[in-house]
Protein backbone atom coordinates (compact mmCIF):
# COMPACT_ATOMS: atom_id res chain seq x y z
CA UNK A 1 0.00 0.00 0.00
CA UNK A 2 1.15 3.53 -0.77
CA UNK A 3 0.31 6.06 1.93
CA UNK A 4 -0.56 9.27 0.12
CA UNK A 5 -2.36 12.55 0.62
CA UNK A 6 -4.53 14.92 -1.40
CA UNK A 7 -2.69 17.92 -2.81
CA UNK A 8 -3.44 20.90 -5.07
CA UNK A 9 -2.04 20.88 -8.63
CA UNK A 10 0.67 23.47 -7.87
CA UNK A 11 3.37 23.38 -5.19
CA UNK A 12 2.63 24.91 -1.80
CA UNK A 13 3.40 24.11 1.83
CA UNK A 14 1.30 20.93 1.62
CA UNK A 15 3.66 19.52 -0.99
CA UNK A 16 6.61 20.25 1.30
CA UNK A 17 4.88 18.66 4.28
CA UNK A 18 4.11 15.55 2.21
CA UNK A 19 7.76 15.10 1.31
CA UNK A 20 8.87 15.75 4.90
CA UNK A 21 6.47 13.00 5.98
CA UNK A 22 8.24 10.60 3.65
CA UNK A 23 5.37 10.35 1.17
CA UNK A 24 6.23 9.59 -2.43
CA UNK A 25 2.77 9.49 -4.03
CA UNK A 26 0.01 12.07 -4.42
CA UNK A 27 -3.70 12.46 -5.05
CA UNK A 28 -4.68 15.63 -6.91
CA UNK A 29 -7.75 17.80 -6.77
CA UNK A 30 -7.78 20.68 -9.23
CA UNK A 31 -8.94 23.49 -6.95
CA UNK A 32 -9.69 26.57 -9.05
CA UNK A 33 -8.62 25.02 -12.37
CA UNK A 34 -10.71 25.10 -15.57
CA UNK A 35 -10.74 22.27 -18.12
CA UNK A 36 -7.99 20.47 -16.27
CA UNK A 37 -8.86 17.15 -17.95
CA UNK A 38 -6.91 17.85 -21.16
CA UNK A 39 -3.85 15.75 -21.88
CA UNK A 40 -1.49 18.72 -21.66
CA UNK A 41 -2.89 19.77 -18.27
CA UNK A 42 -2.70 16.26 -16.82
CA UNK A 43 0.80 15.62 -18.21
CA UNK A 44 2.16 18.91 -16.91
CA UNK A 45 0.61 18.23 -13.51
CA UNK A 46 2.06 14.71 -13.37
CA UNK A 47 5.50 16.02 -14.34
CA UNK A 48 5.24 18.87 -11.84
CA UNK A 49 4.68 16.34 -9.07
CA UNK A 50 7.53 14.19 -10.38
CA UNK A 51 9.89 17.16 -10.34
CA UNK A 52 9.12 17.47 -6.62
CA UNK A 53 9.67 13.79 -5.91
CA UNK A 54 6.01 12.73 -5.96
CA UNK A 55 4.25 10.21 -8.20
CA UNK A 56 0.74 11.32 -9.18
CA UNK A 57 -1.41 8.19 -8.79
CA UNK A 58 -5.01 9.42 -8.39
CA UNK A 59 -7.24 12.11 -9.87
CA UNK A 60 -9.90 12.90 -7.28
CA UNK A 61 -11.87 15.52 -9.15
CA UNK A 62 -14.71 15.37 -11.60
CA UNK A 63 -15.84 17.21 -14.72
CA UNK A 64 -19.48 18.40 -14.57
CA UNK A 65 -21.88 15.43 -14.49
CA UNK A 66 -25.20 16.88 -13.31
CA UNK A 67 -26.96 16.26 -16.64
CA UNK A 68 -25.49 12.76 -16.76
CA UNK A 69 -26.79 11.82 -13.32
CA UNK A 70 -30.23 13.30 -13.94
CA UNK A 71 -30.50 11.99 -17.52
CA UNK A 72 -30.98 15.41 -19.03
CA UNK A 73 -30.29 16.72 -22.51
CA UNK A 74 -26.58 17.30 -22.87
CA UNK A 75 -25.48 14.23 -20.91
CA UNK A 76 -23.74 12.69 -23.91
CA UNK A 77 -21.49 15.73 -24.16
CA UNK A 78 -20.68 15.47 -20.44
CA UNK A 79 -19.91 11.77 -20.81
CA UNK A 80 -17.58 12.50 -23.74
CA UNK A 81 -15.62 14.82 -21.45
CA UNK A 82 -15.31 12.04 -18.86
CA UNK A 83 -14.13 9.68 -21.60
CA UNK A 84 -11.54 12.26 -22.69
CA UNK A 85 -10.37 12.55 -19.08
CA UNK A 86 -9.98 8.77 -18.75
CA UNK A 87 -8.14 8.44 -22.07
CA UNK A 88 -5.85 11.34 -21.16
CA UNK A 89 -5.14 9.82 -17.75
CA UNK A 90 -4.13 6.61 -19.50
CA UNK A 91 -1.85 8.48 -21.90
CA UNK A 92 -0.26 10.37 -19.00
CA UNK A 93 0.14 7.24 -16.86
CA UNK A 94 -2.21 8.21 -14.01
CA UNK A 95 -3.85 5.03 -12.79
CA UNK A 96 -6.93 5.78 -10.65
CA UNK A 97 -9.98 7.99 -11.22
CA UNK A 98 -12.05 8.65 -8.07
CA UNK A 99 -15.62 9.60 -8.99
CA UNK A 100 -19.04 10.00 -7.40
CA UNK A 101 -22.57 9.37 -8.61
CA UNK A 102 -25.55 10.60 -6.60
CA UNK A 103 -23.57 13.15 -4.67
CA UNK A 104 -24.53 15.03 -7.82
CA UNK A 105 -26.27 17.44 -7.58
CA UNK A 106 -26.44 17.72 -3.78
CA UNK A 107 -22.83 17.09 -2.78
CA UNK A 108 -21.26 16.27 0.59
CA UNK A 109 -23.34 17.61 3.46
CA UNK A 110 -22.48 18.47 7.05
CA UNK A 111 -24.63 20.35 9.52
CA UNK A 112 -21.86 21.21 12.04
CA UNK A 113 -18.17 22.02 11.74
CA UNK A 114 -17.26 22.97 15.34
CA UNK A 115 -18.02 19.79 17.30
CA UNK A 116 -15.43 19.47 20.12
CA UNK A 117 -13.24 16.38 20.38
CA UNK A 118 -10.23 15.64 22.59
CA UNK A 119 -8.15 18.61 23.60
CA UNK A 120 -10.78 20.93 22.10
CA UNK A 121 -9.94 19.88 18.56
CA UNK A 122 -12.92 20.47 16.27
CA UNK A 123 -14.68 18.19 13.82
CA UNK A 124 -17.70 17.97 11.55
CA UNK A 125 -21.03 16.21 12.05
CA UNK A 126 -24.25 15.48 10.21
CA UNK A 127 -27.83 15.54 11.48
CA UNK A 128 -30.29 14.41 8.82
CA UNK A 129 -33.35 15.80 10.59
CA UNK A 130 -31.77 19.26 10.58
CA UNK A 131 -30.61 18.95 6.97
CA UNK A 132 -34.08 17.93 5.79
CA UNK A 133 -35.63 21.16 7.05
CA UNK A 134 -34.18 22.87 3.99
CA UNK A 135 -36.28 23.15 0.82
CA UNK A 136 -36.01 20.28 -1.65
CA UNK A 137 -33.52 20.66 -4.44
CA UNK A 138 -35.21 21.85 -7.65
CA UNK A 139 -34.81 18.56 -9.52
CA UNK A 140 -37.32 15.85 -10.35
CA UNK A 141 -35.78 12.39 -10.63
CA UNK A 142 -36.74 8.96 -9.35
CA UNK A 143 -34.54 6.21 -7.95
CA UNK A 144 -35.31 4.00 -10.98
CA UNK A 145 -34.24 6.78 -13.32
CA UNK A 146 -30.98 7.21 -11.42
CA UNK A 147 -30.25 3.49 -11.77
CA UNK A 148 -30.97 3.61 -15.49
CA UNK A 149 -28.79 6.70 -15.90
CA UNK A 150 -25.96 5.05 -13.98
CA UNK A 151 -26.09 1.95 -16.17
CA UNK A 152 -26.06 4.16 -19.29
CA UNK A 153 -23.00 6.00 -17.96
CA UNK A 154 -21.12 2.82 -17.07
CA UNK A 155 -21.90 1.23 -20.44
CA UNK A 156 -20.16 4.21 -22.02
CA UNK A 157 -17.14 4.68 -19.75
CA UNK A 158 -16.12 1.21 -18.52
CA UNK A 159 -14.91 0.05 -21.98
CA UNK A 160 -12.92 3.29 -22.28
CA UNK A 161 -11.32 2.69 -18.87
CA UNK A 162 -10.42 -0.86 -19.89
CA UNK A 163 -8.81 0.34 -23.10
CA UNK A 164 -6.96 3.17 -21.32
CA UNK A 165 -5.81 1.01 -18.41
CA UNK A 166 -7.42 3.32 -15.84
CA UNK A 167 -9.16 2.08 -12.71
CA UNK A 168 -12.54 3.65 -11.98
CA UNK A 169 -13.00 4.05 -8.22
CA UNK A 170 -16.55 4.92 -7.15
CA UNK A 171 -16.86 6.83 -3.87
CA UNK A 172 -19.95 6.27 -1.68
CA UNK A 173 -22.51 8.98 -1.12
CA UNK A 174 -21.68 11.18 1.86
CA UNK A 175 -23.82 11.06 3.93
CA UNK A 176 -25.00 7.57 2.86
CA UNK A 177 -28.73 8.22 3.28
CA UNK A 178 -31.52 7.08 0.94
CA UNK A 179 -32.36 10.61 -0.14
CA UNK A 180 -31.25 14.16 0.59
CA UNK A 181 -33.60 17.12 0.20
CA UNK A 182 -35.84 15.28 -2.22
CA UNK A 183 -33.05 13.69 -4.30
CA UNK A 184 -32.65 9.88 -4.06
CA UNK A 185 -29.19 8.45 -3.51
CA UNK A 186 -27.89 5.10 -4.74
CA UNK A 187 -24.40 4.58 -3.30
CA UNK A 188 -25.69 4.37 0.27
CA UNK A 189 -25.44 0.68 1.27
CA UNK A 190 -23.21 -2.35 0.84
CA UNK A 191 -25.99 -4.05 -1.13
CA UNK A 192 -26.31 -1.14 -3.56
CA UNK A 193 -22.55 -0.98 -4.02
CA UNK A 194 -22.57 -4.67 -4.91
CA UNK A 195 -25.40 -4.05 -7.37
CA UNK A 196 -23.36 -1.29 -9.01
CA UNK A 197 -20.28 -3.51 -9.30
CA UNK A 198 -22.45 -6.24 -10.83
CA UNK A 199 -23.53 -3.89 -13.62
CA UNK A 200 -20.07 -4.39 -15.16
CA UNK A 201 -17.92 -7.34 -14.11
CA UNK A 202 -14.73 -5.55 -15.04
CA UNK A 203 -11.50 -5.21 -13.04
CA UNK A 204 -11.44 -1.57 -14.11
CA UNK A 205 -14.82 -0.87 -12.48
CA UNK A 206 -14.16 -0.68 -8.75
CA UNK A 207 -14.29 1.36 -5.60
CA UNK A 208 -12.89 4.13 -3.52
CA UNK A 209 -13.35 2.41 -0.18
CA UNK A 210 -14.15 5.36 2.07
CA UNK A 211 -14.11 3.73 5.49
CA UNK A 212 -16.12 6.48 7.17
CA UNK A 213 -19.06 6.05 4.83
CA UNK A 214 -19.07 2.27 5.20
CA UNK A 215 -18.87 2.66 8.98
CA UNK A 216 -21.86 5.02 8.86
CA UNK A 217 -23.75 2.44 6.81
CA UNK A 218 -23.35 0.07 9.75
CA UNK A 219 -21.03 -2.24 7.83
CA UNK A 220 -18.31 -4.30 9.47
CA UNK A 221 -15.42 -2.48 7.79
CA UNK A 222 -12.81 -5.29 7.76
CA UNK A 223 -15.37 -7.84 6.55
CA UNK A 224 -16.60 -5.47 3.83
CA UNK A 225 -13.01 -4.96 2.67
CA UNK A 226 -12.76 -8.74 2.32
CA UNK A 227 -16.09 -8.84 0.47
CA UNK A 228 -15.06 -6.34 -2.19
CA UNK A 229 -11.46 -7.54 -2.36
CA UNK A 230 -9.74 -6.73 -5.62
CA UNK A 231 -12.48 -4.31 -6.67
CA UNK A 232 -11.01 -1.80 -4.19
CA UNK A 233 -8.72 0.56 -6.10
CA UNK A 234 -8.28 3.44 -3.63
CA UNK A 235 -8.87 3.94 0.10
CA UNK A 236 -10.00 6.87 2.25
CA UNK A 237 -8.80 6.08 5.76
CA UNK A 238 -11.21 7.74 8.19
CA UNK A 239 -13.89 6.88 10.74
CA UNK A 240 -17.21 8.16 12.03
CA UNK A 241 -19.29 7.48 15.10
CA UNK A 242 -23.02 7.15 14.49
CA UNK A 243 -25.50 6.25 11.77
CA UNK A 244 -26.21 7.60 8.27
CA UNK A 245 -28.78 9.96 9.79
CA UNK A 246 -26.60 11.27 12.62
CA UNK A 247 -22.83 10.94 12.91
CA UNK A 248 -19.68 12.70 14.08
CA UNK A 249 -16.33 12.42 12.33
CA UNK A 250 -13.63 11.11 14.66
CA UNK A 251 -9.90 11.04 14.96
CA UNK A 252 -8.56 8.09 12.99
CA UNK A 253 -7.42 6.39 16.20
CA UNK A 254 -10.52 7.16 18.27
CA UNK A 255 -13.56 5.90 16.36
CA UNK A 256 -15.53 2.65 16.58
CA UNK A 257 -13.71 0.85 13.73
CA UNK A 258 -10.78 -1.47 14.46
CA UNK A 259 -8.32 0.31 12.18
CA UNK A 260 -5.56 -2.25 12.57
CA UNK A 261 -8.02 -4.97 11.53
CA UNK A 262 -8.90 -2.84 8.49
CA UNK A 263 -5.23 -2.58 7.51
CA UNK A 264 -4.85 -6.33 7.96
CA UNK A 265 -7.89 -6.91 5.73
CA UNK A 266 -6.34 -4.81 2.95
CA UNK A 267 -3.23 -6.96 3.20
CA UNK A 268 -5.33 -10.14 3.08
CA UNK A 269 -7.11 -9.17 -0.14
CA UNK A 270 -3.86 -8.09 -1.80
CA UNK A 271 -4.67 -4.38 -1.99
CA UNK A 272 -1.50 -2.57 -3.03
CA UNK A 273 -2.90 0.77 -4.09
CA UNK A 274 -3.03 4.33 -2.76
CA UNK A 275 -4.50 4.98 0.69
CA UNK A 276 -4.92 8.46 2.08
CA UNK A 277 -6.23 10.02 5.28
CA UNK A 278 -9.52 11.70 4.64
CA UNK A 279 -11.37 14.16 6.86
CA UNK A 280 -9.48 15.13 10.01
CA UNK A 281 -10.25 17.34 13.01
CA UNK A 282 -9.02 20.92 13.11
CA UNK A 283 -6.29 21.48 15.66
CA UNK A 284 -4.84 24.34 17.71
CA UNK A 285 -4.58 27.69 15.89
CA UNK A 286 -5.87 26.24 12.61
CA UNK A 287 -8.53 28.24 10.82
CA UNK A 288 -10.95 27.10 8.17
CA UNK A 289 -9.16 27.12 4.83
CA UNK A 290 -10.80 29.01 2.00
CA UNK A 291 -9.91 26.49 -0.72
CA UNK A 292 -11.19 23.33 1.02
CA UNK A 293 -14.12 22.20 3.08
CA UNK A 294 -13.86 21.49 6.79
CA UNK A 295 -11.81 18.37 7.43
CA UNK A 296 -8.87 19.24 5.16
CA UNK A 297 -6.62 21.26 7.45
CA UNK A 298 -3.01 20.16 7.76
CA UNK A 299 -2.07 19.21 11.32
CA UNK A 300 -4.64 16.45 11.67
CA UNK A 301 -3.46 14.95 8.40
CA UNK A 302 0.10 14.87 9.72
CA UNK A 303 -1.13 12.86 12.69
CA UNK A 304 -3.22 10.56 10.47
CA UNK A 305 -0.34 9.80 8.12
CA UNK A 306 1.91 8.89 11.05
CA UNK A 307 -0.81 6.70 12.53
CA UNK A 308 -1.35 4.94 9.21
CA UNK A 309 2.38 4.33 8.79
CA UNK A 310 2.48 2.77 12.26
CA UNK A 311 -0.43 0.46 11.47
CA UNK A 312 1.18 -0.57 8.19
CA UNK A 313 4.39 -1.45 10.00
CA UNK A 314 2.41 -3.64 12.36
CA UNK A 315 0.78 -5.49 9.46
CA UNK A 316 4.26 -6.01 7.96
CA UNK A 317 5.57 -7.57 11.18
Amino acid sequence: MDTTTMLPPHPDRRWTLARQLGLSTAVVRFWGEDEWWTYDSLLQTKNRFADHGLSLDVVEDRPPMRKTVLGREGRDEEIETVKDLIRNMGRAGIDVYCWVWTENPVGVLRTSDEVPLRGDSRTTAYDHEQAERAPDYPVDVTEDELWANLEYFLDEVVPVAEEAGVQLALHPDDPPVESVRGVPRLVDSVENVQRILDLHDSPNHGLTFCQGNYAAMGADVPETIRRFGDRIHFVHFRDVDGSPEEFVETWQDDGPTDMLAAMEAYREVGFDGPIRPDHVPRMLDEGHRDDAQAGYTDMGRLFAVGYMKGLLEQTDA
